[in-house]
């Protein structure tokens, strides 16, 4: 059994989401991949936060009632306090900071010209990365500026990729993903089979219990992700054991 087990956003269930420590954290674990969230600042700046603004992660006031971070300069963005102590991680210092490969969710469709320009000048981080996106159009303008690095589109549920004008196989052609993400509802076995015959992988998100890792195993996914990926190997384990539930 191999089941990939991504950290999302490193490792946030015990370390401040996308900072240094619970990426390090994610990779002490043994992740082999991590989840993180990229986004452009006002100055175009790369740097890695889920929300569009500060106020859900902030550590004191400094970081509460600035706004879009779109608006903000990242001298501004890192001179907030956050969660972790400080301000803002940028791109650059994630990939000097990890070894991991690195599942980079576009958030702002705005940033994928900069992360064109910043991969083509780094080309080792380009080549531990797949960049992951809800944005089907995102994927599909980052398809035709950096055709070297792989896609994964990112759906709530499987209807959401059945949807797509054309259904799910549109949707992947479209992106030219090489992942899916989806969430459970309404993916089965055959379908991931189906899905796993055109060369292309199926993760499932979130991975919340051992039920939920025992599902994404039972219907072939790849792997998924995890706010605890310590617990979520300690699942694994009694699951290819035999001892879960016992």
């Amino acid at each position: 059994m191999s089941f990939i087990i991504v950290g999302h956003r490193g490792a946030c269930e015990h370390a401040p989401e996308n900072s240094l420590e619970s990426y390090a954290l994610a990779e002490r674990i043994g992740v082999p991949e991590i989840e993180l969230d990229v986004r452009l600042s006002a100055d175009g700046e790369l740097f890695l936060l889920h929300d569009s603004t500060l106020d859900r992660v902030a550590g004191d006031d400094s970081a509460r009632g600035l706004g879009p971070v779109s608006e903000l300069t990242l001298a501004q963005l890192q001179s907030a306090t956050l969660e972790s102590g400080r301000g803002v991680v940028t791109l650059a210092e994630m990939f000097d900071a990890t070894t991991a490969d690195i599942q980079l969710e576009i958030k702002d469709p705005a940033t994928v010209p900069y992360l064109a320009r910043y991969f083509a000048e780094h080309p080792d981080a380009a080549a531990r990365t797949i960049l992951t996106s809800f944005h089907a159009d995102a994927l599909h303008e980052a398809a035709a500026m950096m055709p070297q690095i792989g896609r994964c589109i990112i759906v709530s549920g499987f209807a959401k990729a059945q949807a797509f004008d054309g259904g799910w196989r549109a949707l992947l052609e479209f992106t030219g993903s090489t992942r899916l993400a989806s969430g459970f509802e309404g993916l089965t076995r055959e379908i991931v089979g189906e899905i796993n015959a055109r060369g292309i992988a199926v993760h499932v998100w979130p991975i919340r219990t051992i039920e939920d890792l025992r599902t994404g195993i039972e219907i072939g996914a790849e792997g998924g992700t995890t706010d605890d990926p310590a617990l979520a190997y300690d699942w694994l384990s009694q699951i290819e054991s035999g001892t879960a539930g016992r």
